[in-house]
């Protein structure tokens, strides 16, 4: 039979896929993935050529009333990757922060996250790094392409990725948690209890849940550069060339808009509030419910943002390579030079600042009270440059799984259709009739699976160490 290339895409924009089918004598291959990718390939052999023939023209008929065409290979063309430009002016202060310790990445970085044992960092060559707290670096990740932000959800890591997957960093291997296919570049990424906002380069807003469903999409917006989004309880938060405004978390329905002063580059929110970086060199602080509150004003755009716990202080860094820190009601408190590049994305943790840079480096400041006093005296600790581990493990994205004969006391995992999709479901062990948080590209109908463990995160499981298939 002849190769049947089949391709869909999403009339939202959210989803641009291929899926191809080819026989060799006894052979089936098919292979699937996102336009202008490689892909994943699946061999199987059959008994006869017949039965492998029958079974790819069954396959392709599937694919066909999902909403899959006939198309021709390489006319369509591949969702394109956001390249930030960072325009980095003069330096506007003398004065040093005082910085602990850094950590050169390796390229430019986006993703930040501080968590109880790690700080992490993300960088546009795809890789992810994490440190202890006092900047030794104990994990590497390598995957496909740029990392625009790393984001938190309970104890679970995530990598925001410029090939259009969200990548779980949690267990032994990374793996892809949510597929985000846009039409146009992802530019940041947000997780809460399983749900996960994408804003993209159009300022289109996306919101999936934990089986990386598409809930809705807001792709009519009014202005484009999606560089904020943020998800609580109550709805999706986001940003762009016009303003900031709150979606919905369930139905996508927008609840608000408010015009800012200057494009937003970033975002952040705490408690009752969110606070928008823009171009106006302005952090502006916004109610939940919409009211605008507070302004904190600064000396150049505003590439990053973030505060301390209940918004007591609010922190910023500037195009110039400046840190900045505001009291609450705005009044300017410090104003530091990092050392390190203009910082793109930061988190503040127990009394420190960390921060990743248009250098790409991962930085340790001590914004303690005392400190800051005696940086602004022009005294500052010994930077502490952190040398890569020689031998420290890479670790990249599972194409294919290892098999098992036996579970050996593991939790055991059927995949099972339901409907058009594909679910991965707990067997017996005493579980919830939920599904498991699953790589997509692993699932195949009736394939039985053993994990080292499941944690319930709410209406859902996700997986806990090494994934394996369970053979006959």
């Amino acid at each position: 039979m002849e190769r049947i290339y089949l391709e869909y895409s999403d009339p939202n924009g959210a989803e641009h896929k291929f899926y191809e089918v080819s026989v060799s004598g006894a052979e089936l291959t098919a292979r699937y993935g996102r336009i202008g990718t490689d892909g994943q390939k699946q061999v199987k052999t059959f008994p006869t050529p017949q039965k492998a023939e029958a079974e790819a023209l069954k396959k392709a008929a599937e694919k066909r009333r999902k909403g899959y065409a006939d198309a021709v290979e390489g006319t369509t063309p591949k969702r394109g990757v956001m390249r930030r430009t960072i325009t980095e002016g003069k330096a506007t202060t003398k004065k040093s922060a005082p910085v602990l310790w850094r950590f050169q990445s390796g390229a430019m970085a986006f993703g930040v996250f501080v968590d109880a044992d790690r700080a992490w960092v993300g960088n546009e060559r795809g890789e992810v790094y994490g440190l202890t707290l006092e900047g030794e670096p104990d994990l590497k990740f390598k995957l496909p392409d740029g990392v625009k932000c790393l984001v938190r959800d309970g104890q679970w890591t995530f990598a925001g990725c410029d090939d259009g997957n969200v990548y779980d960093l949690s267990g032994k291997l990374p793996f892809v948690a949510y597929e985000v296919t846009a039409g146009a570049a992802l530019l940041w990424l947000d997780i809460h209890k399983g749900m996960l906002g994408v804003s993209d380069s159009a300022g289109s807003v996306y919101a999936f849940d934990a089986e990386s469903d598409q809930q809705w999409g807001n792709v009519d917006q009014k202005g484009s550069m999606g560089w904020m989004v943020r998800v609580d309880d109550q709805g999706v938060y986001y940003g762009h060339s016009k303003g900031v405004g709150m979606f919905d978390r369930t139905t996508g329905v927008s609840l608000w808009e408010k015009s800012t002063r200057g494009g937003v580059l970033f975002g952040w929110q705490e408690g009752a509030s969110v606070y928008a970086g823009t171009t106006a060199n302005l952090v502006q602080r916004f109610s939940k419910a919409g009211v605008h509150e507070a302004d904190y004003a600064c000396d150049g755009t505003i590439l990053s943002c973030a505060t301390s716990p209940k918004g007591e202080y609010v922190f910023a860094g500037d195009s110039s390579g400046a840190l900045y820190c505001f009291a609450q009601d705005g009044t300017r408190l410090w104003k530091l030079g990092s050392g390190c590049g203009s910082a793109l994305s930061m988190q503040y943790a127990q009394q420190r600042l960390y921060i990743v840079t248009s250098q790409g480096f991962l930085a340790a400041v001590d914004a303690s009270e005392a400190a800051i006093q005696a940086a602004q005296q022009g005294v500052t600790p010994q930077v502490r440059d952190v040398k890569m581990a020689a031998a420290l493990e890479v670790r990249a994205p599972q194409t294919a799984l290892p098999v098992t004969a036996e579970a050996g006391g593991r939790v055991v995992l059927v995949c099972v259709r339901d409907g058009v999709k594909l679910r991965v479901q707990p067997v017996g062990g005493g579980f919830q009739a939920w599904n498991v948080q699953f790589p997509r590209d692993l699932r195949e109908e009736g394939a039985r699976y053993v994990v080292d463990g499941l944690l319930d995160a709410g209406g859902f499981y996700r997986v806990v160490g090494e994934i394996r298939r369970l053979s006959a």
